[in-house]
């Protein structure tokens, strides 16, 4: 069964020397820093925040910018490792956020498929398995064996969507609904997206868009300075 258990997780990072602080704590957007000229500086990005997500469970996270909710995300991924507390996770974990990551720009579509893949953790047999699959969503045609370099922003666009979303996740951690390449291709975009929050068994989806987080969601976790406002069943 999967679940997320998060106890009093917290991250702070330093504050590098060259910095001049000027103020200490609460700033209009991020984290808190400490008090300037006692000892080291750092900035916490995150501060007891404790939930728990069984089955089922689609959290939104709310909050201006800087309040945490990537930061939060790339906690429960394990691209951040918490200075304290702990996760517990049980289910295979993938997220739509920096989906371009790892594409190199004098590779064809179809060698950025495989690195992109690797990053991801893929064996070479599934990359195999889904490789054409990702290529006839993306749409891309004979342009799969071009260089990145020669696609539009659209293209590229519509190669990393079609590689972000190949998976079938337990657990989705979601930065904003993704968009990517023209109406029609947005349209079949979102179907797919639609069908992978159906069958995730647990959602993380950070947003700014109420209307969304109250169509995905069935509880709200507020964020301000990293730290838990309120969180609620919606």
């Amino acid at each position: 069964m999967v679940f997320i258990r998060a106890h009093n997780i917290g991250l702070r990072y330093p504050v590098p020397r060259h910095v001049r602080l000027r103020t200490q704590g609460v700033t209009r957007v991020g984290g808190l820093f400490s008090a300037p000229g006692q000892g080291a500086r750092h900035v916490t990005a995150l501060d007891g925040i404790s939930f728990k997500l069984k089955p089922g469970d689609r959290l939104g996270l709310v909050g201006t910018n800087g309040a945490g909710k990537t930061t939060l995300l790339k906690v429960l991924y394990g691209i951040y490792e918490p200075t304290s507390g702990s996760i517990e996770k049980k289910g295979r974990v993938d997220a739509l956020f920096n989906i371009g990551l790892g594409f190199r720009n004098l590779a064809s579509g179809r060698r950025n498929i495989v690195v992109r893949g690797l990053i991801n953790g893929w064996s070479p047999a599934e990359i195999e398995d889904r490789m054409e699959d990702i290529i006839a969503f993306s749409e891309l045609g004979d342009f799969i064996d071009m260089p990145l370099n020669t696609y539009s922003q659209g293209m590229s666009a519509r190669l990393a969507f079609a590689i972000a979303t190949s998976f079938h996740p337990e657990i989705l951690l979601m930065d904003e609904w993704i968009g990517a390449g023209d109406k029609d291709f947005q349209e079949k975009a979102k179907a797919r997206l639609d069908a992978m929050i159906d069958k995730a068994g647990i959602i993380v989806l950070a947003s700014h868009n109420d209307a969304l987080i109250k169509k995905v969601c069935n509880r709200v976790m507020t964020l301000e300075h990293g730290r838990i406002r309120s969180l609620e069943a919606i």
